[in-house]
């Protein structure tokens, strides 16, 4: 069974007048997480377009990049989709019900975070719109600024990269420290703890540029200690 029909199967309670919100109560233990986190990145990604008027082609890439959508599928993804767009509830509603799944700060809301930067930065630019968006959902997800930075950090190609932000460490820190929360970012990017934290498979592609970033980032502090 693809996650796919399984996200049409949570949906049948839409039939019944239930709202998308209701929906994520009813997906709050494994192995649903996986179904919970799909729909949330397309309800979500929904009410982050609109935060900017429309939805482009790049968006639509970005998010195809992430989860595969078989072509008998497609018609579950779009309901979804435009579900949200729809729904009177606004996007903060969403996220606090997100939240209340996961629980605060849970490792998984980072990776919904990343998915949310991932499809915002397709067209290359974050508009203000999208990033007053981010900012408040990492915020109702019970993320730091730390957080924030982060992923701004990896996903903004206009501004610099600060390899401290990527591994959200300060340059005054102690090498030792900053080599433990490299470590730490390393091990939360594996595929194997991704798939615990009940992600899809699809999702988990997005770890593969999380670990050449962090890595990367890893290197550059590491060299100028032995330079």
């Amino acid at each position: 069974m693809s996650i796919w029909t399984r996200i049409s199967e949570a949906l049948s309670a839409l039939t019944k007048g239930e709202g998308l919100a209701m929906v994520f109560e009813r997906l709050k233990t494994p192995p649903e997480r996986s179904v919970a986190f799909t729909i949330a990145v397309i309800a979500l990604g929904a009410k982050m377009a609109k935060a900017d008027g429309q939805v482009t082609r790049d968006e639509v890439t970005a998010f195809r990049s992430v989860f595969t959508i078989a072509r008998e599928d497609e018609a579950n993804a779009a309901r979804v989709f435009n579900l949200a767009r729809q729904d009177v509830a606004g996007f903060d509603a969403y996220a606090r019900k997100i939240a209340a799944m996961f629980g605060p700060g849970d490792r998984v809301l980072i990776d919904l975070a990343e998915g949310l930067f991932h499809i915002a930065l397709a067209n290359g630019e974050l508009h203000e719109a999208e990033e007053i968006f981010l900012r408040h959902v990492i915020e109702i997800f019970g993320l730091s600024e730390t957080c924030y930075r982060t992923l701004r950090a990896r996903f903004v190609e206009n501004d610099p990269h600060d390899p401290y932000d990527i591994l959200g460490v300060r340059p005054d820190m102690p090498m030792e420290e900053i080599r433990k929360a490299w470590k730490q970012a390393v091990r939360e990017s594996h595929p194997d703890g991704m798939a615990a934290r009940g992600l899809p498979e699809e999702a988990i592609r997005l770890a593969q540029n999380r670990l050449r970033d962090i890595n990367r980032a890893w290197e550059i502090i590491s060299s100028k200690v032995a330079a």
